[in-house]
């Protein structure tokens, strides 16, 4: 025990770091300007292109088959008037048309009757679009007919006569 009291005496009491004051100034200290230099830019450092990873998912065979169905579709769509035309035709008795001569006759009719709306309308812009017009009011009315006549089958007797089944 007369160690630890030893120990507990001998120890040195800490130092205090100096306090040095500085003299306080009231004005204060003005550093002269040097004129303003034009600051140099830095090179645009040239980055390394990182190789980009594309990642493109492969389209199975749904999805051509479906885009050849939408193409197939606009075209019928696009001709719908001359086919509507035919259609009425080939409802005269005595009268059977084959694939063909449906195909031929409402890609003829369909090209007279958008002949017809660019010779009265001007611009082709204006023109297509009262063709498009054209085109829905026709599949409207076919679509009333087929909707209000349930023995008439319009849709299914159109794609015989165009398929030749007719």
């Amino acid at each position: 025990m007369s160690e630890e009291l030893n120990n507990q005496n001998n120890v040195e009491p800490e130092v205090e770091a100096p306090v040095i004051a500085e003299p306080v100034t009231e004005a204060p200290v003005e550093t002269p300007v040097a004129p303003e230099e034009p600051v140099a830019e830095p090179e645009p450092q040239t980055a390394t292109p990182q190789p980009q990873v594309i990642v493109q998912r492969e389209r199975g065979f749904a999805h051509y088959v479906g885009f050849a169905l939408l193409c197939v579709l606009c075209i019928a769509f696009y001709f719908i008037p001359g086919i509507a035309l035919t259609f009425a035709i080939s409802l005269i008795p005595g009268i059977s048309l084959g694939a063909i001569a449906a195909w031929t006759f409402s890609a003829i009719f369909s090209v007279i009757a958008w002949t017809i709306f660019k010779l009265k309308i001007k611009g082709i812009k204006k023109s297509f679009y009262f063709y498009i017009g054209l085109c829905v009011l026709v599949f409207i009315l076919l679509t009333v007919i087929e909707v209000l006549t349930e023995e008439t089958n319009v849709f299914s007797k159109i794609f015989a006569l165009l398929c030749g089944a007719a």
